[in-house]
Protein backbone atom coordinates (compact mmCIF):
# COMPACT_ATOMS: atom_id res chain seq x y z
CA UNK A 1 0.00 0.00 0.00
CA UNK A 2 1.49 3.66 -0.95
CA UNK A 3 0.25 6.76 0.38
CA UNK A 4 1.34 10.19 -1.10
CA UNK A 5 -0.02 13.27 0.87
CA UNK A 6 0.43 16.86 1.33
CA UNK A 7 0.46 17.72 -2.33
CA UNK A 8 -1.10 19.40 -5.30
CA UNK A 9 -3.40 17.20 -6.68
CA UNK A 10 -4.43 17.91 -10.19
CA UNK A 11 -6.75 14.66 -10.54
CA UNK A 12 -8.06 15.79 -14.16
CA UNK A 13 -10.92 14.67 -13.24
CA UNK A 14 -12.52 18.12 -12.69
CA UNK A 15 -11.80 18.55 -9.15
CA UNK A 16 -8.41 19.60 -7.17
CA UNK A 17 -6.76 19.78 -3.83
CA UNK A 18 -3.95 22.26 -2.84
CA UNK A 19 -3.49 19.66 -0.12
CA UNK A 20 -4.65 16.12 -0.98
CA UNK A 21 -3.72 12.50 -0.71
CA UNK A 22 -3.69 9.61 -2.86
CA UNK A 23 -4.14 6.13 -1.02
CA UNK A 24 -2.89 3.36 -3.92
CA UNK A 25 -3.42 -0.73 -3.20
CA UNK A 26 -2.20 -3.64 -5.65
CA UNK A 27 -1.58 -1.31 -8.56
CA UNK A 28 -5.08 0.74 -7.91
CA UNK A 29 -6.00 3.83 -6.93
CA UNK A 30 -8.28 3.27 -4.02
CA UNK A 31 -8.87 7.09 -2.36
CA UNK A 32 -8.17 10.64 -3.58
CA UNK A 33 -9.11 13.72 -1.76
CA UNK A 34 -8.13 16.86 0.98
CA UNK A 35 -5.83 15.74 3.08
CA UNK A 36 -6.73 13.69 6.54
CA UNK A 37 -5.51 14.25 10.31
CA UNK A 38 -4.85 10.51 10.00
CA UNK A 39 -4.49 7.16 7.72
CA UNK A 40 -4.49 3.47 8.17
CA UNK A 41 -2.57 2.05 9.98
CA UNK A 42 -0.42 -0.59 8.43
CA UNK A 43 3.41 -1.81 8.77
CA UNK A 44 3.00 -2.25 5.12
CA UNK A 45 2.08 1.39 4.22
CA UNK A 46 5.04 3.04 2.52
CA UNK A 47 4.65 6.97 2.80
CA UNK A 48 5.66 9.71 0.03
CA UNK A 49 5.17 13.30 1.53
CA UNK A 50 4.52 15.43 -1.28
CA UNK A 51 4.40 18.96 0.48
CA UNK A 52 5.26 21.86 -1.75
CA UNK A 53 4.88 19.23 -5.31
CA UNK A 54 2.46 18.89 -7.90
CA UNK A 55 0.96 15.75 -8.09
CA UNK A 56 -1.25 14.21 -11.28
CA UNK A 57 -1.62 11.47 -13.82
CA UNK A 58 1.32 9.93 -15.64
CA UNK A 59 1.49 11.81 -18.99
CA UNK A 60 -0.30 9.88 -22.21
CA UNK A 61 1.65 10.47 -25.26
CA UNK A 62 -1.30 9.70 -28.12
CA UNK A 63 0.61 8.78 -31.35
CA UNK A 64 4.14 8.03 -30.93
CA UNK A 65 6.63 5.23 -32.59
CA UNK A 66 8.78 4.75 -29.24
CA UNK A 67 10.02 1.40 -29.63
CA UNK A 68 9.70 1.15 -33.17
CA UNK A 69 12.51 2.91 -34.00
CA UNK A 70 15.20 2.06 -31.92
CA UNK A 71 16.99 4.55 -30.01
CA UNK A 72 20.65 5.17 -31.99
CA UNK A 73 20.36 2.18 -33.91
CA UNK A 74 19.44 2.68 -37.89
CA UNK A 75 18.21 0.15 -40.07
CA UNK A 76 18.52 -2.66 -37.99
CA UNK A 77 16.77 -1.01 -35.20
CA UNK A 78 13.79 0.48 -37.66
CA UNK A 79 10.85 -2.07 -37.44
CA UNK A 80 7.71 0.85 -38.27
CA UNK A 81 7.40 0.18 -41.78
CA UNK A 82 6.34 -2.94 -44.00
CA UNK A 83 7.47 -0.85 -47.53
CA UNK A 84 6.38 -3.49 -49.86
CA UNK A 85 2.83 -3.68 -49.76
CA UNK A 86 0.60 -0.73 -49.14
CA UNK A 87 -2.24 -2.91 -47.49
CA UNK A 88 -0.95 -4.21 -43.90
CA UNK A 89 -3.46 -4.03 -41.33
CA UNK A 90 -2.66 -7.45 -40.09
CA UNK A 91 0.97 -6.34 -38.62
CA UNK A 92 1.06 -5.80 -35.50
CA UNK A 93 3.20 -3.02 -33.07
CA UNK A 94 3.94 -5.33 -30.69
CA UNK A 95 5.95 -7.71 -32.63
CA UNK A 96 8.44 -4.75 -33.25
CA UNK A 97 8.55 -2.64 -30.53
CA UNK A 98 11.81 -3.40 -28.59
CA UNK A 99 10.86 -2.95 -24.91
CA UNK A 100 14.53 -2.32 -23.47
CA UNK A 101 14.70 0.87 -26.01
CA UNK A 102 16.54 3.52 -23.65
CA UNK A 103 13.78 5.53 -24.70
CA UNK A 104 10.75 4.36 -22.91
CA UNK A 105 13.65 5.18 -19.55
CA UNK A 106 13.56 8.78 -20.87
CA UNK A 107 9.95 8.60 -21.01
CA UNK A 108 9.25 7.32 -17.58
CA UNK A 109 12.25 9.74 -16.28
CA UNK A 110 9.65 12.76 -17.53
CA UNK A 111 6.31 11.87 -16.53
CA UNK A 112 5.39 9.84 -19.96
CA UNK A 113 3.37 6.68 -18.31
CA UNK A 114 1.50 5.46 -21.51
CA UNK A 115 2.49 5.99 -25.12
CA UNK A 116 0.44 4.87 -28.11
CA UNK A 117 2.64 3.62 -30.44
CA UNK A 118 2.44 1.92 -33.88
CA UNK A 119 3.60 1.52 -37.17
CA UNK A 120 4.84 4.67 -39.46
CA UNK A 121 2.91 6.28 -42.54
CA UNK A 122 4.40 4.54 -45.81
CA UNK A 123 1.87 1.98 -46.52
CA UNK A 124 -2.31 3.11 -46.85
CA UNK A 125 -3.13 0.39 -44.07
CA UNK A 126 0.12 0.51 -41.49
CA UNK A 127 -1.08 -1.73 -38.91
CA UNK A 128 -2.30 -2.07 -35.61
CA UNK A 129 -1.14 0.57 -33.13
CA UNK A 130 -1.32 -0.59 -29.15
CA UNK A 131 -0.77 1.38 -26.14
CA UNK A 132 1.64 0.43 -23.52
CA UNK A 133 2.98 1.60 -20.17
CA UNK A 134 6.46 2.48 -20.18
CA UNK A 135 7.90 0.12 -17.77
CA UNK A 136 7.69 -3.60 -17.80
CA UNK A 137 10.31 -6.52 -18.01
CA UNK A 138 8.66 -7.38 -21.56
CA UNK A 139 6.06 -6.30 -23.80
CA UNK A 140 3.39 -8.44 -22.47
CA UNK A 141 3.76 -6.30 -18.97
CA UNK A 142 3.29 -3.37 -20.57
CA UNK A 143 0.46 -3.97 -22.83
CA UNK A 144 -2.87 -1.29 -21.64
CA UNK A 145 -4.85 -2.42 -24.73
CA UNK A 146 -3.93 -4.16 -28.06
CA UNK A 147 -4.69 -3.22 -30.73
CA UNK A 148 -5.90 0.67 -30.17
CA UNK A 149 -6.50 1.09 -33.78
CA UNK A 150 -5.16 0.34 -37.52
CA UNK A 151 -2.89 2.98 -38.84
CA UNK A 152 -3.86 4.41 -42.24
CA UNK A 153 -2.42 7.39 -43.84
CA UNK A 154 -3.16 9.71 -46.75
CA UNK A 155 -0.70 12.51 -48.51
CA UNK A 156 2.56 12.53 -49.43
CA UNK A 157 3.90 10.08 -47.54
CA UNK A 158 2.33 6.71 -49.21
CA UNK A 159 2.71 8.78 -52.69
CA UNK A 160 5.89 8.91 -52.28
CA UNK A 161 7.13 5.78 -50.79
CA UNK A 162 5.02 3.78 -53.79
CA UNK A 163 5.88 6.35 -56.66
CA UNK A 164 9.65 5.09 -56.46
CA UNK A 165 8.61 1.87 -56.58
CA UNK A 166 6.31 2.73 -59.57
CA UNK A 167 3.60 1.10 -58.44
CA UNK A 168 -0.03 2.06 -57.03
CA UNK A 169 -0.59 4.22 -54.66
CA UNK A 170 1.57 7.22 -56.65
CA UNK A 171 -1.79 10.10 -56.33
CA UNK A 172 -4.62 10.73 -53.54
CA UNK A 173 -7.00 8.92 -55.54
CA UNK A 174 -5.38 5.84 -55.01
CA UNK A 175 -4.49 5.82 -51.95
CA UNK A 176 -8.09 6.43 -51.35
CA UNK A 177 -9.48 3.98 -53.76
CA UNK A 178 -7.21 1.32 -51.98
CA UNK A 179 -8.46 1.71 -49.03
CA UNK A 180 -11.88 1.88 -49.69
CA UNK A 181 -11.40 -1.77 -51.62
CA UNK A 182 -9.87 -3.17 -48.32
CA UNK A 183 -12.62 -2.10 -46.12
CA UNK A 184 -15.17 -3.19 -48.92
CA UNK A 185 -13.24 -6.52 -49.33
CA UNK A 186 -13.49 -6.69 -45.77
CA UNK A 187 -17.10 -5.72 -45.24
CA UNK A 188 -18.06 -8.59 -47.49
CA UNK A 189 -15.36 -11.39 -45.57
CA UNK A 190 -18.06 -10.06 -42.82
CA UNK A 191 -20.85 -10.76 -44.22
CA UNK A 192 -19.67 -14.23 -45.72
CA UNK A 193 -18.87 -15.57 -42.02
CA UNK A 194 -22.04 -14.18 -40.82
CA UNK A 195 -23.68 -16.34 -43.54
CA UNK A 196 -21.12 -19.46 -42.14
CA UNK A 197 -21.83 -18.77 -38.55
CA UNK A 198 -25.88 -18.77 -39.40
CA UNK A 199 -26.06 -21.86 -41.22
CA UNK A 200 -22.91 -24.14 -40.77
CA UNK A 201 -24.42 -26.68 -42.02
CA UNK A 202 -25.01 -25.51 -45.84
CA UNK A 203 -22.94 -22.84 -46.00
CA UNK A 204 -19.01 -23.15 -46.35
CA UNK A 205 -16.33 -21.09 -44.05
CA UNK A 206 -14.95 -19.10 -45.90
CA UNK A 207 -10.86 -18.95 -46.73
CA UNK A 208 -8.95 -17.36 -43.55
CA UNK A 209 -7.76 -13.91 -44.52
CA UNK A 210 -5.30 -12.12 -42.02
CA UNK A 211 -6.01 -8.71 -43.73
CA UNK A 212 -9.68 -9.10 -43.35
CA UNK A 213 -9.79 -10.39 -40.33
CA UNK A 214 -7.92 -7.44 -38.70
CA UNK A 215 -10.18 -4.75 -40.43
CA UNK A 216 -12.92 -6.71 -38.80
CA UNK A 217 -12.30 -4.81 -35.68
CA UNK A 218 -12.48 -1.00 -37.46
CA UNK A 219 -15.74 -2.05 -38.76
CA UNK A 220 -17.60 -3.64 -35.81
CA UNK A 221 -16.32 -0.70 -34.28
CA UNK A 222 -14.33 -2.07 -31.62
CA UNK A 223 -11.56 0.18 -32.19
CA UNK A 224 -11.04 3.02 -34.82
CA UNK A 225 -9.04 3.92 -37.35
CA UNK A 226 -5.81 6.47 -37.05
CA UNK A 227 -5.57 8.35 -39.60
CA UNK A 228 -2.49 9.99 -40.80
CA UNK A 229 -3.46 13.61 -42.33
CA UNK A 230 -1.73 16.65 -42.58
CA UNK A 231 -3.51 18.44 -45.46
CA UNK A 232 -7.14 19.54 -45.42
CA UNK A 233 -8.04 18.09 -48.55
CA UNK A 234 -6.82 14.59 -46.62
CA UNK A 235 -8.69 15.40 -43.41
CA UNK A 236 -11.44 15.99 -45.24
CA UNK A 237 -11.09 12.00 -47.25
CA UNK A 238 -10.69 10.44 -43.90
CA UNK A 239 -13.68 11.28 -42.38
CA UNK A 240 -15.67 11.27 -46.06
CA UNK A 241 -14.22 7.54 -46.16
CA UNK A 242 -15.11 6.90 -42.26
CA UNK A 243 -18.68 8.20 -43.24
CA UNK A 244 -19.22 5.30 -46.09
CA UNK A 245 -18.55 2.37 -44.17
CA UNK A 246 -19.37 3.60 -40.79
CA UNK A 247 -16.39 3.43 -38.94
CA UNK A 248 -14.99 5.47 -36.71
CA UNK A 249 -11.54 7.67 -37.20
CA UNK A 250 -9.15 10.09 -35.40
CA UNK A 251 -7.33 12.83 -37.21
CA UNK A 252 -3.81 11.98 -36.47
CA UNK A 253 -1.14 15.54 -36.66
CA UNK A 254 -4.23 17.55 -38.28
CA UNK A 255 -1.75 19.96 -39.41
CA UNK A 256 -3.72 22.09 -41.05
CA UNK A 257 -7.27 21.33 -39.01
CA UNK A 258 -7.62 24.63 -37.69
CA UNK A 259 -8.59 25.68 -41.55
CA UNK A 260 -11.25 23.51 -41.19
CA UNK A 261 -11.83 23.70 -37.43
CA UNK A 262 -15.70 23.91 -37.97
CA UNK A 263 -15.90 21.11 -39.94
CA UNK A 264 -14.57 19.32 -37.70
CA UNK A 265 -16.62 20.01 -35.06
CA UNK A 266 -19.57 19.23 -36.74
CA UNK A 267 -18.34 16.27 -37.44
CA UNK A 268 -17.48 15.41 -34.54
CA UNK A 269 -14.02 14.28 -35.22
CA UNK A 270 -11.60 14.34 -32.51
CA UNK A 271 -7.56 15.69 -33.36
CA UNK A 272 -4.49 14.15 -32.16
CA UNK A 273 -1.98 17.01 -33.05
CA UNK A 274 2.04 17.17 -33.37
CA UNK A 275 4.90 17.01 -33.69
CA UNK A 276 4.65 20.72 -32.44
CA UNK A 277 8.61 21.01 -32.32
CA UNK A 278 9.53 20.44 -36.23
CA UNK A 279 9.90 22.08 -38.69
CA UNK A 280 8.18 22.16 -42.22
CA UNK A 281 10.37 19.17 -43.63
CA UNK A 282 8.01 18.54 -46.38
CA UNK A 283 4.58 20.78 -48.70
CA UNK A 284 1.85 19.17 -46.65
CA UNK A 285 3.23 20.79 -43.78
CA UNK A 286 3.55 24.51 -45.46
CA UNK A 287 0.83 25.17 -43.03
CA UNK A 288 2.30 24.02 -40.19
CA UNK A 289 1.52 26.38 -37.06
CA UNK A 290 1.93 25.78 -33.05
CA UNK A 291 -1.50 27.38 -32.57
CA UNK A 292 -3.76 24.51 -33.61
CA UNK A 293 -4.06 22.87 -30.51
CA UNK A 294 -5.42 25.89 -29.37
CA UNK A 295 -7.16 26.55 -32.50
CA UNK A 296 -9.12 23.49 -32.19
CA UNK A 297 -9.61 23.67 -28.33
CA UNK A 298 -11.03 26.60 -28.24
CA UNK A 299 -13.51 25.66 -31.50
CA UNK A 300 -14.83 22.75 -29.02
CA UNK A 301 -12.51 20.13 -30.35
CA UNK A 302 -11.57 17.99 -28.75
CA UNK A 303 -7.73 17.23 -29.02
CA UNK A 304 -4.87 15.36 -27.67
CA UNK A 305 -0.56 16.60 -28.38
CA UNK A 306 1.96 13.74 -29.50
CA UNK A 307 5.18 13.99 -29.96
CA UNK A 308 4.98 11.65 -32.82
CA UNK A 309 8.74 10.21 -31.69
CA UNK A 310 11.25 9.96 -32.89
CA UNK A 311 10.12 13.22 -34.75
CA UNK A 312 9.90 14.91 -31.45
CA UNK A 313 11.71 13.19 -28.68
CA UNK A 314 9.41 11.14 -26.20
CA UNK A 315 10.41 13.11 -23.16
CA UNK A 316 9.71 16.57 -24.70
CA UNK A 317 5.77 15.73 -24.50
CA UNK A 318 5.49 18.00 -21.87
CA UNK A 319 7.15 21.21 -23.46
CA UNK A 320 5.30 20.47 -26.66
CA UNK A 321 1.62 21.05 -24.54
CA UNK A 322 3.58 23.87 -22.73
CA UNK A 323 4.49 25.78 -25.97
CA UNK A 324 0.96 25.37 -27.03
CA UNK A 325 0.00 27.20 -23.70
CA UNK A 326 2.72 29.87 -24.63
CA UNK A 327 0.87 30.04 -28.03
CA UNK A 328 -2.74 30.30 -26.81
CA UNK A 329 -3.51 27.32 -25.85
CA UNK A 330 -6.34 27.21 -22.42
CA UNK A 331 -3.43 25.58 -20.20
CA UNK A 332 -5.61 23.43 -18.50
CA UNK A 333 -6.87 21.75 -21.81
CA UNK A 334 -3.11 21.60 -22.91
CA UNK A 335 -2.60 19.17 -19.69
CA UNK A 336 -5.70 17.29 -20.75
CA UNK A 337 -4.11 17.43 -24.35
CA UNK A 338 -1.41 14.53 -23.02
CA UNK A 339 -3.73 13.27 -19.79
CA UNK A 340 -7.45 12.65 -19.80
CA UNK A 341 -7.99 13.49 -23.99
CA UNK A 342 -5.25 11.36 -24.66
CA UNK A 343 -6.84 8.75 -22.94
CA UNK A 344 -10.09 8.96 -24.29
CA UNK A 345 -9.41 9.97 -27.29
CA UNK A 346 -7.24 6.28 -27.49
CA UNK A 347 -9.69 4.66 -25.97
CA UNK A 348 -7.70 3.47 -22.70
CA UNK A 349 -9.34 6.40 -20.31
CA UNK A 350 -10.85 3.14 -18.29
CA UNK A 351 -7.82 2.66 -16.84
CA UNK A 352 -5.39 5.54 -17.53
CA UNK A 353 -5.59 9.43 -17.77
CA UNK A 354 -7.03 10.61 -14.95
CA UNK A 355 -6.51 10.21 -10.82
CA UNK A 356 -10.20 8.25 -9.79
CA UNK A 357 -11.06 5.85 -7.61
CA UNK A 358 -10.27 2.27 -9.37
CA UNK A 359 -8.36 3.65 -12.27
CA UNK A 360 -4.26 2.54 -12.50
CA UNK A 361 -2.34 3.82 -10.33
CA UNK A 362 0.18 5.46 -12.58
CA UNK A 363 0.95 8.68 -11.05
CA UNK A 364 3.59 11.73 -11.44
CA UNK A 365 5.30 13.99 -8.96
CA UNK A 366 7.01 16.92 -10.36
CA UNK A 367 8.73 20.09 -8.26
CA UNK A 368 6.94 22.90 -10.05
CA UNK A 369 3.77 23.83 -11.86
CA UNK A 370 3.90 21.06 -14.73
CA UNK A 371 4.14 22.37 -17.82
CA UNK A 372 6.36 25.40 -16.49
CA UNK A 373 9.89 24.65 -18.39
CA UNK A 374 12.08 24.45 -14.99
CA UNK A 375 9.85 22.29 -13.76
CA UNK A 376 10.91 18.48 -13.23
CA UNK A 377 9.40 15.04 -12.30
CA UNK A 378 10.92 14.37 -9.74
CA UNK A 379 8.92 10.79 -8.95
CA UNK A 380 7.11 8.32 -11.23
CA UNK A 381 4.90 5.80 -10.38
CA UNK A 382 3.14 2.94 -12.67
CA UNK A 383 1.10 0.62 -11.40
CA UNK A 384 1.67 1.68 -7.87
CA UNK A 385 5.30 0.73 -8.28
CA UNK A 386 7.53 3.98 -7.55
CA UNK A 387 9.76 3.20 -11.18
CA UNK A 388 11.83 6.81 -10.89
CA UNK A 389 13.31 9.10 -8.53
CA UNK A 390 14.91 11.86 -9.09
CA UNK A 391 18.21 12.28 -6.62
CA UNK A 392 18.95 15.24 -5.05
CA UNK A 393 21.93 16.19 -6.61
CA UNK A 394 20.91 15.46 -10.25
CA UNK A 395 21.55 17.62 -12.70
CA UNK A 396 21.34 16.35 -16.35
Amino acid sequence: MLLIKNGKILTMAGINYDNGYILIDEGKIIEVGRNKKSFPSNKDLKIIDAEGKYVLPGFIDAHCHVGMWEDSVGFEGDDGNEMTDPITPHLRAIDAVYHLDRCFRDALENGVTTVVTGPGSANVIGGQFVALKTYGKRIEDMIVKDPVAIKVAFGENPKTVYNERKQSPSTRMATAALLRESLMKAKEYKELLEEYNNDKENVDKPEYDMKFDALLKVLNKEIPIKAHAHRADDILTAIRIAKEFDIRVTIEHCTEGHLIKDILLEEGVHAVVGPLLSDRSKVELRNQTVKTPGILAKTGVKTAIMTDHPCVPIQYLSLSAAIAVREGMNEEEALKAITINAAELTEIDKRVGSLERGKDADVIIMNGPPLEIKSRVITTIINGQVVYERKEDETD
